[in-house]
C-alpha cells in the first residue's frame, strides 16, 4: 500500500506545490485547508505522516498537533513562515517531528517526509497511547540535532549536542577530557578542560534523575567520562 500523507495547510498554492511533489514520490495525498478538518480526517483516515502549518483557522497547528499526539505517534512535519528558534523547540516539545521554515525547496519537503516515513517504518510504524512503555530513556536525533530525554526534546548547545552525539554512539567507551576538547575545538570559543567539565554538569542535568549520582554520563576517575545506557 502506496504511503497516505494528510497535508493540513490553508495557502492553497503551497498546498498544491506539496501534493504535486509527494504524488511525483507516489505518495496518496488528502489535503485539509483547516484545523478542524485537518483533525476529522486525521480520526477518519489514519494517515502514515502528517503535514501541519501552525498559522490554521479555527485550531491552531501546535494545538492540533497536541490532540494528534494524544492518540498516536503518527510522524508529523511541521511547516510555518515562522522562523524564531523558539517558534521550532514549541513545535518539537508538543510532539512534531521535524520542522520547516518557509518558504523551502520542495526537494527538501518530499525528502524530509521521505525521512520520516522510513524512521516510522523503521520503529515499526504508527504507534498508538501505550505502545512505549519500553521507550529508551535517552536517544538523539542526528539530522535535527535534537535530544531526547524520556522521549521529551530537550534543548542543548552546539557543544553539549557534539559531546552526547559522541557519547551515544559509542556507549562504554571512556573519553578523556583532551578527547572531548578535540571533538568541540572550533565550535566553543572558550574550549578548556574547565569547559568540558560545565558541559559534562550541564548534560548532567538535562538527562540524569539525580545529577549528583549519574545514572548514565559516568566520571571514570583520573581519565574522564563514559557513556551507559541500559
Amino acid at each position: 500500500m502506496d504511503p497516505y500523507v494528510l497535508i493540513v495547510e490553508d495557502d492553497d498554492n503551497i498546498s498544491e506545490m506539496m501534493t504535486f511533489y509527494l504524488s511525483e514520490e507516489g505518495y496518496i495525498i488528502e489535503r485539509a485547508g483547516t484545523g478542524p478538518e485537518g483533525l476529522e480526517m486525521f480520526e477518519a483516515r489514519k494517515p502514515h505522516a502528517i503535514v501541519l502549518d501552525i498559522m490554521l483557522p479555527g485550531l491552531d497547528g501546535i494545538s492540533l498537533c497536541q490532540q494528534i499526539r494524544r492518540k498516536s505517534s503518527v510522524p508529523i512535519l511541521m511547516v510555518s513562515a515562522k522562523h524564531e528558534v523558539s517558534e521550532r523547540v514549541n513545535a518539537l516539545l508538543v510532539g512534531a517531528d521535524d520542522y520547516l521554515c518557509k518558504p523551502f525547496s520542495m526537494r527538501e519537503f518530499a525528502a524530509r517526509i521521505k525521512a520520516l516515513l522510513r524512521r516510522s517504518q523503521l520503529n515499526g510504524g504508527a504507534e498508538q497511547p501505550g505502545e512505549r512503555e519500553d521507550i529508551s530513556p535517552i536517544a538523539i536525533d542526528v539530522e535535527r540535532r535534537t535530544l531526547f530525554v524520556r522521549g521529551a526534546a530537550v534543548e542543548t548547545t552546539f557543544s553539549e549536542f557534539e559531546i552526547i552525539k559522541l557519547f551515544y554512539q559509542n556507549p562504554g567507551k571512556v573519553y578523556s577530557r583532551d578527547e572531548l576538547l578535540n571533538r568541540i575545538r572550533g565550535f566553543d570559543s572558550f574550549v578548556t578542560e574547565r569547559a568540558i567539565d560545565v558541559h559534562i554538569a550541564n548534560l548532567r542535568k538535562k538527562v540524569e534523575a539525580d545529577p549528583k549520582e549519574p545514572k548514565y554520563i559516568k566520571t571514570v576517575w583520573g581519565v574522564g567520562y563514559k557513556f551507559i545506557l541500559e
